[in-house]
């Protein structure tokens, strides 16, 4: 894929970008603990306060059901997109207000960059992982600066920072080429993240930071 069809328009220097859409990538599964589910519900419930559209891929199972009907519930917006193949296994969500199904993974993935100014990631499986580690290796790369956030539920994500550390220390990722993300215990942590990120401006309603 040419790196063109990557790259993401930087702000000049002080402007400050807004963040309208927030692509959240999450497991297909509940998982074990309650708590994976309830920060999902919990995040949902905060983008649809805050304003913010969900861009997700959009199946009815696990945490992905979980987080598309939290945010719908409260008045949210949210877009579903998924590849044909999943539409049976992933249960696509037809509820969604904007629904996409796409020709394969490849598409899938580069539609959920092109709708979203912001990328977090719930517990989830290798998939998951595999989409939150590619928007940090683009951003390393400097083919985008979206804010990433890991929601750390139960220390979900630790042992992922405990192994980018590891790289750092080993110098696999050097000064020059350092990743750029955010690790936050809650659903309310990441919208004040996405405030304090000088994003507010056009995008999230701050104001409901002390409703949360």
């Amino acid at each position: 894929m040419p790196a063109s069809t990557l790259s993401s328009p930087k702000p000049s220097a002080g402007e400050r970008r807004a963040v309208r859409s927030v692509c959240v990538y999450c497991g297909s599964s509940p998982g074990v603990s309650p708590a994976y589910a309830e920060a999902a519900e919990e995040l949902g419930r905060a983008f649809a306060k805050a304003g913010l559209r969900l861009v997700y891929g959009g199946g009815s199972v696990g945490l992905m059901g979980t987080i598309a009907r939290a945010t719908m519930e409260n008045g949210g917006r949210v877009t579903g997109i998924i590849p044909r193949f999943l539409k049976d296994r992933e249960v696509m969500l037809t509820e969604v207000d904007e629904l996409i199904v796409t020709a394969d993974m490849h598409e899938r993935k580069r539609l959920m960059f092109e709708h979203s100014d912001a990328f977090v990631a719930l517990p989830g499986g290798v998939g998951t992982l595999e989409e939150v580690v590619e928007m940090m290796t683009w951003s390393q790369l400097g083919q985008h600066d979206k804010p990433i956030i890991l929601v750390d539920i139960a220390g979900f994500w630790s042992p992922l920072v405990d192994l980018i550390d590891h790289m750092r220390k080993q110098a696999f990722i050097r000064p020059q080429n350092e990743i750029d993300f955010h690790v936050e215990p809650t659903a309310a942590a990441v919208v004040e993240r996405l405030v304090a990120s000088g994003t507010s401006s056009e995008g999230v309603d701050a104001s409901v930071i002390k409703q949360m």
